[in-house]
């Protein structure tokens, strides 16, 4: 359970800590091999600043903060900004720009990123201001208990909506792709049709797990891929349309996917607190366009 908490640090790193006492169950030294049975308070006092920001570099970026208190932040992410850092990705990313808002999030691992979207997906990212909420978000996240809905625009018709529960691991060819794998994770999408349109849909799609990729893959899987996604999706577009919105489709330079809502039971409190984005302009947009058709 703490190797999930500080997933940044080594095992062995983790085990000097809990047998230093650096780590704390209910305030008191434990074994390496105890283990966490709920309802314990953990608590880690960290020697030293998290491994993974001391060498990222703070950097004034704006931030569209969403709500903020001395817990949570909820960050509503615009697409074409990446998460965190990464080795020949050092900069430009919501990490540097946290950590420049917050500088104390530097003794939290990736300054208090907990989930993660994908550099072309918008909305509702929370981010843990103590290593105490830290732990609880990881926690709510591992019991599917975080409240997760997404906008998507798809390709084709769909007759209604439905569950997707395909498990979901690496491509068995191209290593940088995810796929309906046996071999994979479970993963679960739940998906309502919001309105229809020639040739497409616009949907809610709900997370019960959050695999990476997870909508993406489950959507191009039953053969709904989103419009924009050049990894998993297609340019099928019908010919019944005009030119304009062939030409809005085409040129979509994302994957039409937004985190619209987000909620979890806020760590200090225990009371459930939920958030909502509006919708983007582009993808607004590219509703108004599939209306006209």
């Amino acid at each position: 359970m703490v190797a999930d908490w500080l997933s940044d640090y080594s095992r062995a790193r983790l085990q000097l800590w809990i047998t230093d006492g650096a780590i704390t169950v209910d305030g008191a030294t434990v074994a390496p091999r105890y283990r966490i049975k709920g309802g314990e308070r953990v608590v880690a006092n960290l020697p030293e600043p998290a491994e993974v920001v001391h060498q990222v570099l703070a950097e004034d970026m704006p931030l569209n903060v969403h709500y903020s208190d001395d817990q949570v932040i909820v960050i509503n992410k615009p697409a074409g900004l990446v998460m965190h850092t990464a080795p020949g990705n050092l900069s430009g990313t919501l990490q540097n720009a946290l950590l420049h808002h917050y500088p104390l999030l530097a003794n939290i691992p990736r300054a208090g990123i907990v989930h993660r979207l994908d550099k072309d997906t918008s909305g509702l990212v929370m981010i843990a201001r103590t290593l105490e909420s830290h732990f609880s978000l990881v926690q709510q996240l591992q019991d599917r208990s975080v409240h997760r809905i997404y906008d998507a625009i798809v390709d084709g018709e769909m007759v209604a909506g439905g569950t997707v529960d395909e498990p979901i691991g690496r491509h068995p060819v191209d290593r940088k792709r995810m796929a309906v794998n046996e071999k994979g994770k479970t993963a679960i999408t739940h998906y309502r049709v919001v309105n229809k349109f020639t040739r497409h849909c616009h949907i809610d799609a709900k997370l019960e797990t959050g695999r990476t990729h997870q909508i993406r893959v489950h959507m191009a899987h039953i053969q709904h891929p989103l419009i924009g996604d050049s990894v998993y999706g297609r340019r099928n577009i019908p010919g019944r349309v005009s030119e304009k919105l062939k030409k809005l489709i085409v040129e979509f330079p994302r994957q039409a996917l937004h985190a619209r809502e987000l909620g979890i039971v806020h760590p200090a409190s225990n009371e459930e607190i939920r958030w909502e984005a509006p919708m983007p302009d582009d993808m607004q947009q590219l509703l108004d366009g599939l209306k006209v058709g």
